[in-house]
Protein backbone atom coordinates (compact mmCIF):
# COMPACT_ATOMS: atom_id res chain seq x y z
CA UNK A 1 0.00 0.00 0.00
CA UNK A 2 1.35 3.38 -1.00
CA UNK A 3 1.65 5.98 1.74
CA UNK A 4 -0.59 9.02 1.31
CA UNK A 5 2.33 11.46 1.02
CA UNK A 6 4.05 9.19 -1.53
CA UNK A 7 0.83 9.01 -3.56
CA UNK A 8 0.51 12.81 -3.51
CA UNK A 9 4.14 13.19 -4.62
CA UNK A 10 3.66 10.64 -7.40
CA UNK A 11 0.57 12.46 -8.65
CA UNK A 12 2.35 15.84 -8.52
CA UNK A 13 5.37 14.45 -10.37
CA UNK A 14 3.24 12.90 -13.10
CA UNK A 15 1.11 16.02 -13.47
CA UNK A 16 4.17 18.27 -13.71
CA UNK A 17 5.93 15.94 -16.14
CA UNK A 18 2.82 15.66 -18.34
CA UNK A 19 2.62 19.46 -18.59
CA UNK A 20 6.33 19.82 -19.34
CA UNK A 21 6.30 16.97 -21.89
CA UNK A 22 3.30 18.54 -23.63
CA UNK A 23 5.08 21.90 -23.87
CA UNK A 24 8.47 20.64 -25.08
CA UNK A 25 9.93 17.43 -26.46
CA UNK A 26 10.48 15.09 -23.49
CA UNK A 27 14.18 14.67 -24.26
CA UNK A 28 14.62 18.42 -23.66
CA UNK A 29 13.01 18.32 -20.21
CA UNK A 30 15.39 17.74 -17.32
CA UNK A 31 14.68 15.79 -14.19
CA UNK A 32 15.50 18.92 -12.21
CA UNK A 33 12.78 20.84 -14.07
CA UNK A 34 10.28 18.09 -13.30
CA UNK A 35 11.19 18.09 -9.60
CA UNK A 36 10.91 21.88 -9.42
CA UNK A 37 7.57 21.98 -11.26
CA UNK A 38 6.22 19.21 -9.00
CA UNK A 39 7.46 20.93 -5.86
CA UNK A 40 9.44 17.89 -4.71
CA UNK A 41 13.10 17.34 -4.01
CA UNK A 42 15.33 15.62 -6.54
CA UNK A 43 15.81 12.71 -4.13
CA UNK A 44 12.05 12.18 -3.95
CA UNK A 45 11.85 12.25 -7.73
CA UNK A 46 14.78 9.88 -8.31
CA UNK A 47 13.58 7.39 -5.68
CA UNK A 48 10.42 6.86 -7.66
CA UNK A 49 11.62 7.54 -11.22
CA UNK A 50 15.27 7.04 -12.17
CA UNK A 51 14.93 8.89 -15.50
CA UNK A 52 12.58 10.73 -17.86
CA UNK A 53 11.73 7.54 -19.72
CA UNK A 54 10.35 5.92 -16.56
CA UNK A 55 8.12 8.95 -16.03
CA UNK A 56 6.88 8.82 -19.63
CA UNK A 57 6.20 5.09 -19.24
CA UNK A 58 4.14 5.79 -16.10
CA UNK A 59 2.14 8.45 -17.94
CA UNK A 60 1.55 6.19 -20.93
CA UNK A 61 0.63 3.21 -18.81
CA UNK A 62 -2.96 4.31 -18.22
CA UNK A 63 -3.64 4.81 -21.92
CA UNK A 64 -1.94 1.58 -22.94
CA UNK A 65 -3.79 -0.44 -20.31
CA UNK A 66 -7.11 0.86 -21.61
CA UNK A 67 -6.20 -0.25 -25.13
CA UNK A 68 -5.02 -3.63 -23.84
CA UNK A 69 -8.36 -4.11 -22.10
CA UNK A 70 -10.18 -3.35 -25.36
CA UNK A 71 -8.03 -5.91 -27.21
CA UNK A 72 -8.82 -8.56 -24.63
CA UNK A 73 -12.47 -7.88 -23.84
CA UNK A 74 -13.76 -5.16 -26.14
CA UNK A 75 -16.19 -5.32 -29.00
CA UNK A 76 -15.07 -6.64 -32.39
CA UNK A 77 -13.22 -5.83 -34.50
CA UNK A 78 -10.75 -4.49 -31.92
CA UNK A 79 -11.77 -7.12 -29.39
CA UNK A 80 -12.27 -10.84 -29.92
CA UNK A 81 -14.74 -12.16 -32.46
CA UNK A 82 -13.58 -10.61 -35.73
CA UNK A 83 -11.32 -12.25 -38.34
CA UNK A 84 -7.58 -11.75 -37.68
CA UNK A 85 -7.03 -9.28 -40.55
CA UNK A 86 -9.91 -7.10 -39.33
CA UNK A 87 -8.59 -7.20 -35.78
CA UNK A 88 -5.11 -6.23 -36.98
CA UNK A 89 -6.55 -3.31 -38.96
CA UNK A 90 -8.52 -2.20 -35.89
CA UNK A 91 -5.36 -2.52 -33.76
CA UNK A 92 -3.45 -0.35 -36.23
CA UNK A 93 -6.21 2.28 -36.12
CA UNK A 94 -6.22 2.26 -32.31
CA UNK A 95 -2.43 2.55 -32.19
CA UNK A 96 -2.47 5.47 -34.62
CA UNK A 97 -4.94 7.23 -32.29
CA UNK A 98 -2.71 6.45 -29.31
CA UNK A 99 0.35 7.79 -31.14
CA UNK A 100 -1.51 10.86 -32.32
CA UNK A 101 -2.80 11.68 -28.85
CA UNK A 102 0.33 10.75 -26.89
CA UNK A 103 3.28 10.86 -29.31
CA UNK A 104 5.20 13.15 -26.96
CA UNK A 105 5.01 10.51 -24.23
CA UNK A 106 5.82 7.62 -26.54
CA UNK A 107 8.85 9.51 -27.84
CA UNK A 108 9.95 9.97 -24.27
CA UNK A 109 9.73 6.29 -23.44
CA UNK A 110 9.76 3.98 -26.42
CA UNK A 111 12.55 5.03 -28.75
CA UNK A 112 15.40 2.97 -30.09
CA UNK A 113 16.10 -0.33 -28.40
CA UNK A 114 14.19 0.70 -25.24
CA UNK A 115 10.98 0.27 -27.24
CA UNK A 116 11.41 -3.50 -27.18
CA UNK A 117 11.91 -3.56 -23.41
CA UNK A 118 8.57 -2.06 -22.40
CA UNK A 119 5.77 -4.24 -21.15
CA UNK A 120 3.40 -2.63 -23.62
CA UNK A 121 5.56 -3.66 -26.59
CA UNK A 122 5.57 -7.21 -25.28
CA UNK A 123 1.78 -7.11 -25.12
CA UNK A 124 1.45 -5.63 -28.63
CA UNK A 125 3.88 -8.27 -29.90
CA UNK A 126 1.91 -11.12 -28.30
CA UNK A 127 -1.35 -9.73 -29.69
CA UNK A 128 -0.07 -9.41 -33.25
CA UNK A 129 1.55 -12.84 -33.06
CA UNK A 130 -1.73 -14.38 -31.89
CA UNK A 131 -3.51 -12.81 -34.86
CA UNK A 132 -0.90 -14.20 -37.25
CA UNK A 133 -1.23 -17.66 -35.71
CA UNK A 134 -5.03 -17.46 -35.93
CA UNK A 135 -4.68 -16.52 -39.60
CA UNK A 136 -2.30 -19.44 -40.11
CA UNK A 137 0.41 -17.15 -41.38
CA UNK A 138 3.66 -19.05 -41.98
CA UNK A 139 6.61 -18.14 -39.70
CA UNK A 140 4.68 -15.64 -37.54
CA UNK A 141 7.68 -14.91 -35.31
CA UNK A 142 9.62 -13.54 -38.27
CA UNK A 143 6.77 -11.22 -39.20
CA UNK A 144 5.58 -9.78 -35.88
CA UNK A 145 8.20 -7.07 -35.45
CA UNK A 146 7.96 -6.10 -39.11
CA UNK A 147 4.23 -5.50 -38.62
CA UNK A 148 4.87 -3.45 -35.49
CA UNK A 149 7.69 -1.40 -37.07
CA UNK A 150 5.31 1.13 -38.70
CA UNK A 151 4.11 1.97 -35.18
CA UNK A 152 7.56 2.97 -33.94
CA UNK A 153 7.26 6.53 -32.64
CA UNK A 154 10.13 7.72 -34.85
CA UNK A 155 8.42 6.31 -37.96
CA UNK A 156 5.07 7.81 -37.00
CA UNK A 157 6.66 11.19 -36.24
CA UNK A 158 8.52 11.18 -39.55
CA UNK A 159 5.34 10.36 -41.46
CA UNK A 160 3.34 13.07 -39.68
CA UNK A 161 5.95 15.84 -39.52
CA UNK A 162 8.28 15.31 -42.45
CA UNK A 163 5.94 13.70 -44.97
CA UNK A 164 2.81 15.55 -43.84
CA UNK A 165 0.64 12.43 -43.80
CA UNK A 166 -2.59 12.56 -41.82
CA UNK A 167 -3.56 9.95 -39.25
CA UNK A 168 -6.27 8.79 -41.68
CA UNK A 169 -3.71 8.28 -44.44
CA UNK A 170 -1.42 6.32 -42.16
CA UNK A 171 -4.31 4.19 -40.90
CA UNK A 172 -5.46 3.47 -44.46
CA UNK A 173 -1.96 2.42 -45.51
CA UNK A 174 -1.70 0.09 -42.52
CA UNK A 175 -5.14 -1.33 -43.29
CA UNK A 176 -3.97 -2.08 -46.86
CA UNK A 177 -0.99 -3.87 -45.34
CA UNK A 178 -3.32 -6.17 -43.37
CA UNK A 179 -5.08 -7.18 -46.59
CA UNK A 180 -1.75 -8.43 -47.97
CA UNK A 181 -1.51 -10.96 -45.16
Amino acid sequence: MERADAARNRARILEAAAALFAARPPHEVTMEEIAKAAGVGRGTLYRRYPDRASIAVALLDEHERALQEELLRGEPPLGPGAPPAERLAAFYAAMVRLLEDHAHLVLGSEVGRSRFETGAYGFWRAHVRSLLVAARTPAPDALVDALLAPLAPEVYGYQRSDLGLTPAQITEALTRLTRCL
